[in-house]
């Protein structure tokens, strides 16, 4: 069995069973905010209200699918990282749309996508400004998008200045998921990322502007989680800045019950005009990234799967259909039919249970290696935990931690370009390959040519397609033991 439902095979009617044999059907497309908890290391009503979501579950990002609609413009901070865009399609990022849509038009869109993708559970408002500030929009999109569709999980950004006289009205509207971007707690550090604000009809700058805003966001973090809402915290690394400072972000915020953390790395191109990006800070490394986050206590309360959506993002984590459903494909009139996300929900429950079987089998098997050193394992995925991505496909790989200990997710690298194009491959993307999965040990992928199978030795990197269509845990357990042939002796009497 293999991926994920694609958008192809569920052209036109379809049904459970169809969805089954797609879901059996290997395939070669590529796959797209989470906790790694699973139902049992949280409260079953916790798990209940995150099981399907992609960005505070690590697990349901193999599932399930998320929608951001650009109906906030409006913002009320400037930030050094970044730069709006509008009528931008090639660039991914946050902040970048190629439409802003009244929320009549992102009622009619969301619909046409839920009909069309039975994957999606979760809207999104992530501006491309702030979804509290330009709150007239925010609401009402959201009391259309409820209407039509009730069990959508309704979800929002926020930088936090505009938001703690916006809970209540939140909470009444059962916005049960809130994130909100905060960089700094030290007032000096954050007028090194933050030039200005907007608050109380007027503009602030410098330490009192941060200031304002860290007690803003203090402020409105506990007011959420004093109404029961789920807070994710997402916090930009960027080196030199608030590199050394994130840990002491991570106990804070923690100590006023976030949910989760997502420490991001810092997107500075050039070419996308920010003023960090024009004046030469540079992004984290992975190693850096990944060295900050384990500094953050590491565990079921950081996030390791985000790909730093646009604010019109369609589709699953690390894909973006936002082109498909352009308002010139979407038609005047649209109606809500539940039946094709009903049926893929039945489908994603019957597959979950094979799942916590294979992480089971993965646990056996390791418990018969002795210790050793963790390493790094690249997945090479298009979604439903299993390795079912052709290696020359692949635009991400998904990183794991194998121990004796158990398989960790750890991250994704991202290699923007995939190998094959037109059926030959670049050597050229196979270098930018090899230095992203810098660390890595071996590569587990569905299929992969001789050519790029060499290059990756000659790298010492094993790459191997011996795992195709297993769960990915299970897989990697089993590569680790078999790579180290190393099992634990018979205890002897």
């Amino acid at each position: 069995m293999a991926s994920f439902v694609s958008l192809d095979s569920l052209d036109g009617t379809t049904t459970a069973d169809a969805m089954r044999r797609a879901l059996a059907t290997p395939g070669c497309a590529a796959s797209s905010c989470g906790s790694a908890a699973g139902p049992g290391d949280l409260p079953a009503a916790v798990w209940d209200r995150i099981k399907d979501h992609p960005c505070y579950s690590e697990e349901a990002h193999h599932w399930f699918a998320r929608m951001h609609v650009a109906v906030a413009p409006a913002c009320n901070i400037q930030c050094h990282y970044c730069n709006r865009k509008f009528d931008c399609a090639n660039e991914s990022r946050p902040g970048v749309v190629s439409e802003r849509l009244t929320p009549a038009q992102a009622r009619r869109k969301v619909v046409t996508v839920a009909n069309e993708v039975p994957q999606l559970s979760v809207l999104g408002i992530a501006g491309p400004g702030d979804a509290c500030y330009d709150w007239a929009k925010t609401k009402a999109t959201f009391d259309l998008v409820r209407n039509a569709i009730p069990d959508i999980k309704l979800c929002l950004s926020t930088n936090g200045l505009a938001l703690p006289e916006r809970v209540d009205e939140i909470a009444a509207m059962n916005v049960d998921h809130v994130t909100i971007t905060i960089n700094m707690i030290d007032p000096e550090i954050g007028a090194r990322i933050y030039p200005w604000i907007f608050h109380e009809h007027r503009r602030w700058t410098g330490i009192e502007a941060s200031r304002i805003l860290h007690e803003r966001q203090m402020l409105g973090l506990e007011r959420l989680v004093a109404r029961g809402i789920l807070v994710k915290i997402n916090s930009v690394l960027i080196p030199g800045v608030n590199d050394a400072h994130l840990p002491a972000v991570h106990a804070a915020v923690m100590a006023r019950g976030a949910f989760l953390h997502n420490i991001m790395p810092l997107i500075s191109d050039p070419a996308h005009g920010t003023h960090y990006g024009l004046t030469g800070q540079r992004g984290p490394t992975p190693a850096e990234l990944a060295a900050v986050q384990d500094a953050c206590g590491g565990g079921a309360r950081l996030m390791r799967h985000c790909r730093q959506c646009r604010a019109d993002a369609v589709g699953m984590l690390g894909e973006d259909r936002g082109s498909e459903f352009t308002m010139d494909r979407i038609p005047e009139t649209v109606a809500y039919d539940p039946s094709a996300r009903d049926a893929y929900r039945d489908v994603v429950a019957r597959e979950r249970v094979d799942h916590d079987a294979a992480r089971r089998a993965a646990a056996a098997v390791l418990d018969e290696v002795e210790a050793e050193v963790p390493v790094l394992v690249a997945v090479a995925t298009q979604g439903g935990g299993r390795v079912n991505l052709h290696f020359g496909k692949a635009t991400e790989f998904h990183i794991y931690e194998a121990s004796t200990i158990g398989v960790r997710f750890a991250g994704v690298r991202r290699v923007e370009e995939n190998y094959c194009r037109g059926g030959w491959g670049e050597d050229g993307y196979l270098e930018r390959i090899i230095a992203a999965l810098a660390g890595v040990e071996a590569v587990l992928c569905a299929k992969i040519g001789a050519c790029p199978a060499q290059a990756f030795e000659a790298a010492g990197l094993v790459v191997t397609d011996a795992y195709a269509q297993d769960y990915v845990e299970t897989a990697v357990a089993t590569w680790f033991a078999e790579a180290r042939g190393r099992r634990r002796r018979a205890l002897t009497a």
